[in-house]
C-alpha cells in the first residue's frame, strides 16, 4: 500500500522550481490565461502547474514531507493542513472551480502526453467532486474515508508521526517550526472533533469495535508530557544540534496547556458516542452509505464497476489462484484441508520466524535490506529505467502499529536527504513468517511502488502535479503486478515456500474483493469478513482481523488491487497476442510507467499506443 495523506493527491517538483512555480502559476489558477497561447497543450500546462502551485500552499505536510517547504514556501514549515469545516468547503470549491477551467480547454485538440494529462486530472477531479459533496468524513487520510476519526484516519493518528519523523530540526527556525506545529496540532484535533460530531449527527459512526481501536490508540498517545514522544522529538533534536533548552520546556507547555486538552475532548466525544456505535460493519446503513461507496469504489478503482462485479470478479481469481495453490502445497507434503488451512501449518515452522523482540526485529529489517539489494541486480532484465534513489525496510512506529496497515510504502523526500521507506507492521512478528516476507517487499519496494512511483518523481515530462499524484488502482495494481514480475525474475527459483507466499498474498488481495464488497454491501458481519479472509489466505486471526478493520475504516479502496492487477495483465496479454515476437517487456514497461499514475482506461491507451508503434 502506498501511503498517501491526502485527498486530491499532489506532485512533486525539483526544489529549486517550486517558488517559480507558485509565482508564475497564480494568476492562471484564477482563470487569467495571458492571451495568444500558442496551443491547448501549452495552456493545459500552464493550468496544471498552477494547480501543483495551489496544491502546495494548501498542504503544507505535503511541502515538508517533498522538502519543498522552503524558499518562497518556508513559512509553510510552521502550518498544518486545514481539516477544519472552512478547509473542507474550500476543498469543495477547488474541484468545481477547476471543472470550469479544464472544461474550458479543447479536449479534442490534445494528443500524446497532454491527453493522458487532461484524463487523469479531470477523472481525478471529478471523483474527488462526487466524495465531497457527500459531505462525510475527513479530507486528511490516503483515501477517502467516511470516518473522520478512526484507527488509520484523523490528526490524533498523522500528525504524531508527522512531527516525529518528517519535520527536520536542524536549527533554531525549525525548532520554532516545531512548535508553531505542535500547536496546531491542538487546533487540528478540536476540527477532527467538530467533524466527528457533524458526521455523527447524519447517523455516521463507527461500528463499535473500530472506536475500540481508536480510543486505545488515543489512550496511548496520551503520556505525560516527560513521557510523550511529541515532547521528547524537538527537545532530544533542539540538543543535539546545540540550542537551547526552551525548546523541550517550551513543548512540553504546549502539550500540557493545549493538546492535551484538545486530545481529551476527541476521546470523550468519541466515549459518548460509543454508546450509540452498532457492532454491523457495513456502511450500508447509513442514509448516504451506498452512495459513498460507489463514489469511492469509482475513486479508488478508476473503473465502473458495481460493487456486484467487484465481488464476483474476487470470487473468480480467488478459484483460480487456489487451483495454482494446491498443486504448490501438494508439493509440500501438505494434501489435507482448505488452502487456507493447508497454509496455517506453514506458520507453524518455528524455523520460519524472527523472535518478537527488539534484535529479531532488528534482524528481520536486515533481511528484508538483503532482498532489496538482491533483486536490485535482476530488475534490468525487465526495465530500462530504474530510479537511482535509496530504498530502506523499516518498522511501522509502535505508538500506532496496533491499528495500522500490514505494510506500506512511503516515497523519498525530492531534496535527496530521506531515501525512499518500506513499513513493515512489526506489532507481533508471528505475523510475518519468512516465506511472507518476500512479496510483499516486492509489492512496497522493488519493483513495486519505489520504482513505479520512483520513475515519476524523477521525470522531467510528466507535469509537476502528476509526478506524485496516487491512484489506487493503478499504483496498487502496479504494486501486485511487481509481485508476479518478481516471481518471473527468478527471485523464488530456490525458495519454493517463497513462491507459495505469492501465491497466497494474490489470494489475499481476491479476498478483499469478497470480504469489502461483503461487509459493505450484502450485510456481512466483522466476524464473518474475518473467517472467510482468514480461510482463504490462512493468515493469523490478529493480521486478518486488522485487516478486516481496515476496510471498515476507508471502504472500498482495498478493492483497487486486485482490479489494478487484473487490468496490467490484461494489457500485457494484449499487447503480446497483438506483436508476438515484436513485444518487448522493456518497452511495454515503459509505456505503462514513464507517463506516471493514470485512470486504467487511460493505462489502455498508452498500451495501444505502444502497440501502434511496435508495429510501425
Amino acid at each position: 500500500m502506498l501511503n498517501r495523506r491526502h485527498l486530491l493527491a499532489t506532485a512533486a517538483a525539483a526544489v529549486a522550481s517550486a517558488p517559480a512555480a507558485f509565482g508564475a502559476g497564480r494568476a492562471a489558477a484564477q482563470g487569467s490565461l495571458p492571451k495568444g497561447s500558442p496551443s491547448e497543450g501549452a495552456k493545459l500546462t500552464r493550468l496544471l502547474d498552477a494547480f501543483w502551485a495551489e496544491d502546495l500552499r494548501r498542504s503544507p505536510q505535503q511541502a515538508t514531507d517533498l522538502g519543498l517547504d522552503t524558499g518562497a514556501n518556508a513559512d509553510l514549515k510552521r502550518k498544518l493542513d486545514d481539516v477544519t469545516a472552512r478547509g473542507i468547503e474550500d476543498a469543495r470549491a477547488l474541484v468545481a472551480r477547476r471543472a470550469r477551467q479544464l472544461a474550458a480547454i479543447d479536449r479534442k485538440a490534445l494528443t500524446g502526453m497532454d491527453a493522458v494529462n487532461y484524463d487523469t486530472v479531470a477523472y481525478m477531479n471529478e471523483s474527488t467532486r462526487r466524495v465531497l459533496a457527500l459531505d462525510i468524513g475527513g479530507t486528511d487520510g490516503f483515501s477517502p474515508s467516511c470516518y473522520v476519526i478512526s484507527p488509520i484516519t484523523g490528526a490524533y493518528e498523522v500528525i504524531p508521526d508527522f512531527l516525529e519523523n518528517k519535520h527536520k530540526v536542524e536549527d533554531a527556525e525549525g525548532a520554532d517550526a516545531y512548535l508553531a506545529r505542535l500547536e496546531g496540532f491542538a487546533g487540528a484535533l478540536d476540527a477532527n472533533t467538530a467533524r466527528f460530531a457533524h458526521d455523527r449527527a447524519q447517523g455516521v459512526l463507527p461500528p463499535d469495535f473500530i472506536l475500540d481501536i481508536t480510543l486505545t490508540q488515543m489512550g496511548q498517545l496520551r503520556r505525560p508530557a516527560p513521557e510523550s514522544a511529541l515532547v521528547k522529538a524537538v527537545a532530544d533534536r533542539a540538543r543535539a544540534k546545540g540550542l537551547s533548552d526552551r525548546y523541550g520546556a517550551q513543548a512540553a507547555r504546549i502539550y500540557e496547556g493545549k493538546v492535551l486538552p484538545a486530545l481529551d475532548r476527541q476521546i470523550e466525544a468519541v466515549k459518548a458516542a460509543r454508546a450509540q456505535a452498532q457492532h454491523l460493519p457495513g456502511i450500508s446503513r447509513f442514509q448516504k452509505g451506498a452512495e459513498f461507496y460507489a463514489a469511492n469504489l469509482r475513486y479508488t478503482t478508476t473503473t465502473d464497476m458495481t460493487p456486484a462485479q467487484v465481488h464476483q470478479l474476487g470470487l473468480d481469481e480467488a478459484k483460480e489462484i487456489g487451483a495454482r495453490l494446491d498443486v504448490l502445497l501438494k508439493a509440500q507434503g501438505l494434501t489435507q484441508g482448505s488452502t487456507g488451512q493447508r497454509i496455517q501449518a506453514l506458520f507453524k515452522d518455528p524455523a520460519q520466524f524472527f523472535p518478537n523482540t527488539p534484535a529479531g526485529k532488528a534482524e528481520l529489517l536486515a533481511y528484508l535490506q538483503a532482498k532489496l539489494a538482491a533483486v536490485k541486480t535482476r530488475l534490468p532484465q525487465m526495465f530500462d529505467h530504474i530510479p537511482p534513489y535509496a530504498v530502506e525496510a523499516r518498522a511501522v512506529p509502535p505508538d500506532i502499529d496496533s491499528g495500522a496497515p500490514g505494510a506500506y510504502s512511503e516515497s523519498p523526500s525530492l531534496d535527496g536527504t530521506r531515501p525512499g521507506y518500506i513499513r513493515f507492521n512489526l506489532h507481533d512478528t508471528a505475523e510475518w513468517p519468512r516465506w511472507n516476507l518476500d512479496t510483499t517487499l516486492y509489492h512496497e519496494g522493488l519493483p513495486g511502488h519505489q520504482l513505479q512511483g520512483g520513475l515519476a518523481l524523477q521525470s522531467t515530462e510528466i507535469p509537476i502535479l502528476r509526478r506524485n499524484m496516487y491512484l489506487s488502482a493503478y499504483g496498487e495494481g502496479w504494486a501486485l503486478y511487481a509481485e508476479q514480475l518478481a516471481n518471473e525474475l527468478g527471485m523464488y527459483d530456490d525458495n519454493p515456500l517463497g513462491r507459495i507466499g505469492w501465491l497466497k498474498g494474490q489470494m489475499f488481495r481476491a479476498g478483499r474483493c469478497i470480504v469489502d464488497t461483503g461487509m459493505h454491501t450484502m450485510g456481512w458481519s466483522q466476524e464473518k469478513a474475518i473467517a472467510v479472509l482468514g480461510d482463504l489466505t490462512g493468515d493469523a486471526v490478529g493480521f486478518t482481523t486488522r485487516e478486516v478493520n481496515r476496510y471498515c475504516a476507508i471502504p472500498a479502496q482495498a478493492c483497487s488491487y486486485k482490479i489494478g492487477h487484473t487490468y496490467w495483465n490484461r494489457q500485457r496479454d494484449k499487447a503480446r497476442a497483438a506483436l508476438g515476437a515484436r513485444f518487448d517487456i522493456k518497452k511495454f514497461h515503459d509505456a505503462g510507467l514513464l507517463a506516471g499514475a493514470m485512470p486504467l482506461d487511460v493505462l489502455g491507451g498508452r498500451v495501444d499506443d505502444y502497440i501502434a508503434a511496435a508495429k510501425g
